[in-house]
C-alpha cells in the first residue's frame, strides 16, 4: 500500500517537474531579455520582486483555505492562471507590443498564485509519501529542481538563438498541458484530512493557529526566522545580480551565463542524489546550519573573487550542493512535528516569513549594484583601488564585491544560529 502511494507520488513528481521545467525556461529567456532591454541589474531584480511580494502577503492569509479545500482543485486552478499569463506574454510578443512592465504584472499575477499552489504542493507531499521516505522525496525534489537548473538555461538559450522568445514561452505552454492532463486525470490525492470550517471563519484564522502554533513550538519558528535571514543575503546575489554580473563580466555572453547556471544545477543534482539515496545524519540542525555555511563560505565569496569561468564553475557547485541538505534537514523537522490537518496553514505561514526578506533582499541587491557599488568601483577611492586588486576593474567589480561580503555574512549567521538554544532543544 505505502509502495503504490509513493509510486503515485513520482508520477505527480514527474509532471509537475516538466511543468516547471517549461515555467524554468521562460523566466530564463525573459532575464536575458530584460536586461538586453535596460542594461539594468536594477530591472531584473524588479522582476523577481514583483513575483514575491504578492506572494508573500498572499501566503499569511492562504493556509486556512488550503486546509479546507482540495489541493487538487487549488493545483489545477493555479497552474492555468499561470499558463493563461504566458499565453498573454506570447500575444504581446507577437504584436511587438511587450515591454518591462507587462513582465512586472505578469509575474505579480503568477507570484499571487503561487501563494496557494506552493503550500498546497507541500502538503500534497505529506499526504502522498510514507513518514519513512519524507527525506527521500525531499532528495527528489531537490534533485529535480536541480536537473531544471542545469537543463533549462542550456534550453532556453539554444531555442533563444533559433526561433526567439516565443519559442521558448510555447513549450512553457505545452509542458502546462502536459502536467494538468496528467494531474487532473491520473494523480489520486486523497483528502481525508481535509479540515471543516467552523461559523467564526475568516481570513485571518488560518495565520492567527498557524503563528499559534509557531510561537508553542518556539524550535521551528526560530529555524523559520533563521532561513528568512539567510534568504535575505542570499538574496542580494544570487537569483538577483549572478546574471547580471556574469553578463556583465563576459562581455554579455549568454552562453557563459547559460553554463554557469546550468552548473549551478550540477552541483544541487549532485546533493539530491545524496540525500535521496544517503542515510543522513539524525541531526537535522547540523544538517541545515553546516550546509549552509559551506555554500555561503565556498560559493558566494569564491563566485565574487572569480574572473573566469572555470572559477565561477567551481564556486556554482560549492553554493548549491549543500542546499538539498539544507531543505532536507527542514522538510524532516516540520513533517514530523506539524499535524497533517495544519500543514496547510503551518507551510502558508512558514513561506510568507521565511521568504518575507525575499523582496527586501531583491530591491536593496538591485540598488547596491546599480547606484553604490559599481559606480564606487569604478571610483579612484583608495578603498575601491584595494578591492579592484581583489575582485578586478570593469564593469560587474562592484557586484563582484557584493559576493564576497554576502558570503562572510551568511557564513556567520549560520553560525550564530547554528548554536541557537531553543534550535538545539528539537
Amino acid at each position: 500500500m505505502k509502495e503504490n502511494k509513493f509510486k503515485n507520488y513520482i508520477i505527480f513528481w514527474l509532471s509537475q517537474s516538466v511543468s516547471q521545467l517549461g515555467s524554468s525556461m521562460t523566466s530564463f529567456a525573459l532575464i536575458i531579455w530584460a536586461y538586453k532591454q535596460t542594461n539594468s541589474a536594477m530591472s531584473v531584480s524588479l522582476m523577481t520582486f514583483f513575483s514575491y511580494l504578492p506572494y508573500i502577503i498572499v501566503s499569511v492569509f492562504a493556509g486556512a483555505y488550503i486546509d479546507t479545500h482540495k489541493k487538487k482543485s487549488i493545483m489545477l486552478v493555479s497552474d492555468c492562471l499561470a499558463a493563461v499569463c504566458s499565453f498573454g506574454v506570447l500575444i504581446l510578443l507577437l504584436l511587438g507590443e511587450l515591454e518591462i512592465w507587462h513582465i512586472y504584472i505578469v509575474n505579480a499575477i503568477i507570484g499571487f498564485m503561487n501563494s496557494f499552489q506552493s503550500p498546497a504542493q507541500t502538503v500534497v507531499v505529506g499526504i502522498m509519501v510514507p513518514k519513512e521516505k519524507y527525506a527521500k522525496a525531499s532528495g527528489m525534489n531537490s534533485f529535480s529542481n536541480s536537473l531544471l537548473s542545469v537543463v533549462s538555461p542550456m534550453l532556453a538559450t539554444f531555442i533563444l538563438s533559433i526561433v526567439g522568445l516565443k519559442g521558448v514561452i510555447l513549450i512553457d505552454l505545452m509542458s502546462f498541458l502536459f502536467a494538468f492532463v496528467v494531474l487532473l486525470f491520473v494523480i489520486k490525492i486523497p483528502e481525508a484530512n481535509l479540515k471543516k470550517k467552523d461559523k467564526d471563519y475568516n481570513i485571518f484564522h488560518g495565520s492567527k493557529e498557524g503563528l499559534a502554533f509557531l510561537f508553542r513550538h518556539k524550535g521551528i519558528w526560530y529555524i523559520i526566522i533563521s532561513m528568512a535571514t539567510l534568504n535575505f543575503f542570499s538574496r542580494l546575489t544570487y537569483e538577483n545580480i549572478l546574471s547580471p554580473m556574469i553578463l556583465s563580466r563576459s562581455g554579455s555572453n549568454e552562453n557563459v551565463l547559460g553554463f554557469i547556471s546550468g552548473v549551478l544545477g550540477v552541483g544541487g543534482i549532485i546533493g539530491g542524489l545524496i540525500v535521496s539515496f544517503k542515510k543522513l545524519t539524525n541531526n537535522n540542525r547540523k544538517l541545515i546550519y553546516f550546509s549552509a555555511a559551506f555554500s555561503f563560505l565556498f560559493g558566494d565569496i569564491l563566485m565574487g573573487l572569480g574572473q573566469s569561468s572555470f572559477v565561477w564553475c567551481i564556486a556554482a557547485v560549492a553554493a548549491s550542493l549543500p542546499i538539498p541538505f539544507i531543505n532536507a534537514g527542514q522538510s524532516v523537522i516540520l513533517y514530523n512535528t506539524v499535524p497533517k490537518d495544519m500543514q496547510g496553514r503551518i507551510f502558508a505561514v512558514r513561506n510568507a516569513v521565511q521568504y518575507c526578506m525575499i523582496p527586501i533582499g531583491i530591491l536593496l541587491g538591485g540598488f547596491l549594484a546599480d547606484y553604490i557599488m559599481e559606480p564606487f568601483m569604478k571610483s579612484e577611492h583608495v578603498l575601491a583601488v584595494f578591492l579592484q586588486s581583489i575582485v578586478g576593474v570593469g564593469d560587474g567589480s562592484g557586484m563582484a564585491v557584493m559576493f564576497i561580503l554576502t558570503g562572510l555574512l551568511g557564513f556567520t549567521t549560520s553560525i550564530l544560529w547554528y548554536n541557537s538554544k531553543e534550535i538545539k532543544k528539537l
